[in-house]
């Protein structure tokens, strides 16, 4: 009998535990934010279904990291309703200081998506069994890029230029050719032009990823495209590069490959990205639907042939060169029958204040809207200027957050009166 019993009783510990050899497959998680490309949680794939309800955020130690939240999902993705399945889903704190893989604080250069953490306290599974502690160091050997990974990668030779262009092209999940599709041309700043890989044009900021969201999608379904460019297209002289002119070739070529609504075509820009689209708005003023134009500035004395366009602007008080910039060309514009809305807000709104704001300006049903945003509202508190220019730099890391603009910019058609 003594034998028996002690033979149950090692039947039982077998089966509560499962030892490491089912140590989980580990992916890294990244999102891209307004300042950047940041490493933001951890899948853990086990062989079989955990019961997410024992779980806590001390089940796991991320070395360096604050995990904000813990849970279950039976497919590899990130939820808001938990269910049990063999993945786990560890959230971190994207404020922490070593979340950034490229930022706008680090511009020029990759961190590595690298995180490990150790399991502290015990897994319970569906099934009733245990995977215990140890002090092994788990390490992701892949990563995924949230968004970005739904963009793909393409080069366009420009017969007319004979020049090549690198892009990133989102094409709606749901994609069908019977249908019309608005489309949103992202063009970013100068400053990421000395690094060759195409996907920068995507995280280096949202203002391209933003417009390729579940939830911006679920609302505004859209092709976004996102060259990216490896030199100087336009500059503060009023110097323009021929990739200018590719560009708008490219435009028309995706016009010709896919079913996209020319009555509703949108272009946006930060800095450079911002100047490209002004110069395409006064030499094509019927091209574009409506222009969304941040922290950027051009010479005035050309502008007068977009008076006419659907356009919001949005900058900082405290932008030396794009502050005034603006206001001479809102100037010229006026001067050539536009009607000017403005608004003075502060960078630290909150997205409910900045909604508000923007209905307030809606109501004077002006062609162009002048957002600015109070000078030391804009740059991050926590962040130390090493030089000049956050409050140009962090103007669109709140520029493409403003959903309220988001939304005027996809209401906007050609064919409305």
């Amino acid at each position: 009998m003594r034998k028996l019993y002690l033979l149950i009783v090692l039947l039982l510990v077998c089966s509560i535990e499962i030892l490491a050899a089912n140590k989980p497959n580990v992916t890294a998680i990244t999102e891209v934010f307004g300042d950047g490309q940041k490493l933001t949680g951890i899948i853990l794939e086990y062989p079989t279904a955990i019961n997410g309800r024992k779980l806590t955020k001390e089940t796991f130690e991320v070395t360096d990291r604050t995990i904000l939240n813990i849970y279950t999902n039976d497919v590899s993705e990130k939820t808001k309703n938990s269910k049990n399945g063999k993945y786990v889903i560890i959230e971190l704190d994207p404020k922490d200081k070593n979340s950034g893989i490229f930022t706008t604080a680090q511009r020029g250069k990759f961190n590595e998506k690298k995180v490990s953490l150790i399991q502290k306290n015990k897994i319970y599974t569906t099934k009733n069994t245990v995977i215990n502690p140890n002090k092994e160091v788990l390490t992701n050997t892949s990563s995924r890029d949230l968004i970005v990974e739904d963009f793909k990668q393409f080069e366009f030779k420009d017969p007319k230029t004979g020049l090549t262009l690198g892009y990133n092209l989102y094409i709606p999940k749901n994609y069908d050719k019977n249908k019309k599709y608005p489309l949103v041309l992202f063009m970013h700043d100068a400053g990421p032009t000395d690094l060759k890989e195409t996907v920068v044009a995507l995280i280096q900021g949202n203002g391209a990823i933003v417009f390729a969201s579940p939830e911006e999608q679920a609302k505004h379904e859209a092709f976004v495209l996102a060259p990216k460019y490896n030199k100087k297209i336009v500059d503060d002289d009023g110097n323009i590069d021929p990739l200018l002119d590719t560009t708008l070739n490219l435009l028309d070529y995706l016009k010709n490959e896919y079913s996209i609504d020319t009555d509703r075509l949108y272009t946006t820009g930060q800095s450079m990205g911002g100047m490209m689209s002004i110069v395409m708005n006064f030499r094509q003023p019927d091209l574009f639907a409506a222009s969304y134009l941040v922290a950027c500035q051009w010479d005035p004395n050309v502008v007068a042939p977009m008076a006419k366009n659907k356009i919001w602007i949005t900058v900082s008080t405290g932008d030396e060169k794009a502050f005034p910039g603006m206001n001479a060309i809102t100037d010229t514009l006026k001067k050539n029958g536009a009607k000017v809305a403005y608004g003075s807000w502060k960078g630290t709104y909150s997205s409910e204040e900045f909604t508000k704001a923007v209905k307030e300006m809606e109501k004077e049903n002006a062609n162009v809207n002048y957002s600015t945003l109070e000078k030391g509202t804009v740059i991050p508190k926590d962040v130390v200027e090493t030089s000049k220019g956050g409050e140009h730099i962090y103007t669109w890391t709140i520029a493409y957050n403003i959903e309220g603009v988001r939304d005027w910019l996809f209401s906007q058609s050609k064919s409305k009166k």
